[in-house]
């Protein structure tokens, strides 16, 4: 494989980054009133609220694929390919961080999750452009950004879903596509550009079985996500190794370890 290096556009991120953290800042100058919509089908009134907030930060995920797109196509080996495969995690991390900043009071914490965010933007979008090179010399360490990027978003919907509730039928399709995203693009990566939706699908189904099975049990947002993380981090890892043509043996090591030591992780903070 030949390798190579590419630098992405630093006018384009700054732009990029600079547009979706302004977003982000309007939430903070928006009115906090609610707006209620009503419309009427034959005889039922149809109503609902709109937080014009909440609409800001969905435009700014939006707005970030977006951005994404037009970052990418400056990348010479993207001419004529689709950018889509690279626009869910730019657009789930900037959900992602609006929904915090949306919470949170004014204050230097505000303005502490303020920068922060526009770091992991910035890490983000360099990442996805890194590779899509996959000979790139910086492609191990846009995998990992990526990687944990995409399993540390997985914890937080699972925390968010099991803080608010929910019943079990709408939990389990909603774990099972995050499980089958957040597993599909770390194969993705670790492969090389090759895509394994059957092993990410076995996964997945693997996860909301033991989603199921824990949904009933009396345990904490946190730990929940953890022991959900533990086996999904696990199974991801142990299926790149033995698809990478690792024996069995050495291939679990890894995996094992890593899965005791999250687990381990949430017993204790949880």
């Amino acid at each position: 494989m030949d390798t190579n290096r590419h630098i992405p556009d630093t006018n384009r991120i700054s732009v990029l980054t600079a547009t979706v953290l302004l977003a982000f800042a309007l939430i903070r100058l928006l009115s906090t009133a609610v707006y209620t919509l009503a419309f009427q089908v034959f005889n039922w009134i149809i109503r609902f609220d709109v937080d014009l907030r909440l609409v800001v930060i969905v435009l700014a995920s939006g707005l970030t694929a977006t951005g994404v797109d037009w970052l990418l196509k400056s990348h010479p080996m993207m001419e004529g390919k689709s950018t889509l495969e690279h626009w869910l995690v730019p657009m789930l991390t900037s959900l992602v961080l609006g929904m915090p900043l949306y919470l949170l009071p004014d204050g230097a914490l505000w303005w502490v999750g303020f920068g922060l965010g526009g770091v992991l933007l910035v890490l983000v979008f360099w990442a996805e452009y890194v590779v899509v090179s996959p000979g790139d010399t910086n492609y191990p360490t846009a995998m990992l950004v990526l990687t944990v990027v995409s399993f540390s978003l997985y914890l937080i919907l699972a925390v968010a879903l099991r803080y608010a509730d929910i019943r079990l039928f709408t939990l389990l399709p909603a774990l099972f596509l995050a499980t089958l995203f957040a597993s599909s693009r770390a194969l993705y990566l670790r492969l090389g550009g090759e895509w394994k939706i059957a092993w990410a699908a076995g996964i997945a189904l693997i996860g909301i079985q033991l989603a199921a099975g824990l949904h009933y049990w009396d345990l904490s947002p946190i730990r929940y996500g953890i022991f959900l993380l533990a086996p999904l981090y696990a199974l991801t890892n142990l299926a790149a190794a033995l698809l990478d043509g690792v024996p069995l043996r050495r291939a679990m090591v890894e995996p094992l370890m890593m899965a005791f030591f999250v687990l381990g992780a949430g017993i204790f903070f949880g």
